[in-house]
């Protein structure tokens, strides 16, 4: 839905008074929600949540977590990256925007299809879907990659799609460990796949403005059934940043995800509108060195999370805003009131003492 820039501007306006209203009477509730306010024309902070920071569920960490997908209005599932002594796992998570808040009320364990539960040694997943209608889900790990289908009843791996050979790490392919599948994305209508690379192949490398030459492979298929390459798409990181998320907001655009951590200055996490219009396929190019500048895919930032308003967050190490933190996963939700979209933030906090696992809600305005 297309809206002129000043109703966006009065909209977002009465939804922020309003939010930043419930927000402040929630806070009294102990879920310690913050405020909310302005990152960007187009992006505002609706409010976060530290609900879930180093707390347990059935004996199990709430911790390394690493990708997000909405299943319902109030309802997401988060999967569990690399944690090398537990089980591969997703939660089952109860969200709200306004006022924000988080909290578990569900947990499967992933499982091989003998029924063996995965551990973090050897499944380490960083991208989600969830299949609509069949109650599945597509989990990826960059460890080899893969790209895995398990079941929610009971976390039993179903299937495996099947991943171009290039895209191996190495000396199976061209990919660099702990850079591959980190973001996973799905079309509403579930027909397309969209599996990012975290870093490029070793064909394609970086140019000399510090900026990865990424690769994202297009899936075609249906939920629950077969899906199979169908093109490549290339994607620029900004320099010195890597692709660490992906949603599909419509058969034209994706929203993407850019993260980096420096010592001692802390993280940069940009949002950026990415278009499919005329997006080239790159599929037969041996390498993206030598590719012209307009085969990579056009994209437009959405909001710097350094931008927006601390809202009384709390950093447990240096960052240029107490509200940044190691942020990996993404994932939209429904329109709202104006015609502004419901946008998902999660930290990943490592099981470490100086990370926090926080939850962000915004209301972006997508064009």
């Amino acid at each position: 839905m297309r809206w002129h820039k000043p109703l966006a501007a009065a909209v977002v306006l009465t939804a922020l008074t309003t939010t930043l209203t419930a927000s402040a009477t929630a806070s009294a509730t102990g879920d310690r929600p913050g405020g909310g306010g302005a990152c960007s024309p187009d992006a505002a902070l609706l409010g976060f949540s530290d609900a879930l920071d180093k707390t347990t569920y059935d004996g199990q960490l709430v911790a390394g977590l690493s990708a997000l997908d909405v299943t319902g209005p109030h309802s997401a599932v988060a999967l569990v990256d690399n944690v090398q002594t537990s089980p591969a796992r997703v939660f089952d998570l109860r969200v709200n925007s306004a006022p924000t808040s988080v909290s578990v009320d569900g947990m499967t364990i992933l499982k091989r299809p003998d029924g063996t539960p995965y551990n973090g040694g050897d499944f380490d997943g960083e991208g989600l879907v969830v299949e609509r209608g069949d109650r599945t889900i597509l989990a990826t790990s960059e460890r080899e990659p893969s790209i895995r289908r398990f079941r929610l009843s009971d976390g039993k791996q179903t299937g495996e799609l099947p991943v171009p050979e290039r895209f191996r790490v190495a000396p199976a392919g061209e990919a660099s460990n702990n850079a591959t599948f980190e973001s996973l994305a799905v079309s509403r209508d579930g027909l397309s796949l969209y599996a990012g690379m975290e870093g490029p192949l070793a064909t394609d490398g970086t140019d000399a403005g510090n900026r990865s030459r990424n690769r994202i492979i297009r899936y075609f298929g249906l939920p629950g059934h077969e899906y199979r390459p169908v093109a490549q798409y290339a994607y620029k990181p900004d320099p010195g940043l890597a692709l660490v998320e992906l949603a599909s907001a419509s058969p034209t655009e994706l929203v993407s995800m850019e993260r980096t951590y420096t010592p001692g200055v802390g993280n940069t996490i940009r949002v950026f509108t990415v278009s499919l219009r005329h997006a080239t396929d790159v599929t037969k190019v041996a390498s993206l060195a030598d590719a012209p500048e307009q085969v990579f895919l056009q994209k437009k930032l959405l909001f710097d999370l350094v931008d927006c308003p601390p809202s009384g967050a709390v950093a447990k190490q240096p960052q240029p805003n107490p509200l940044l933190d190691n942020v990996e996963a993404l994932t939209l939700g429904e329109y709202l009131p104006g015609g502004r979209r419901q946008l998902y933030l999660l930290s990943d906090d490592n099981n470490g003492a100086t990370q926090i696992t926080r939850f962000y809600s915004f209301a972006v305005d997508l064009h």
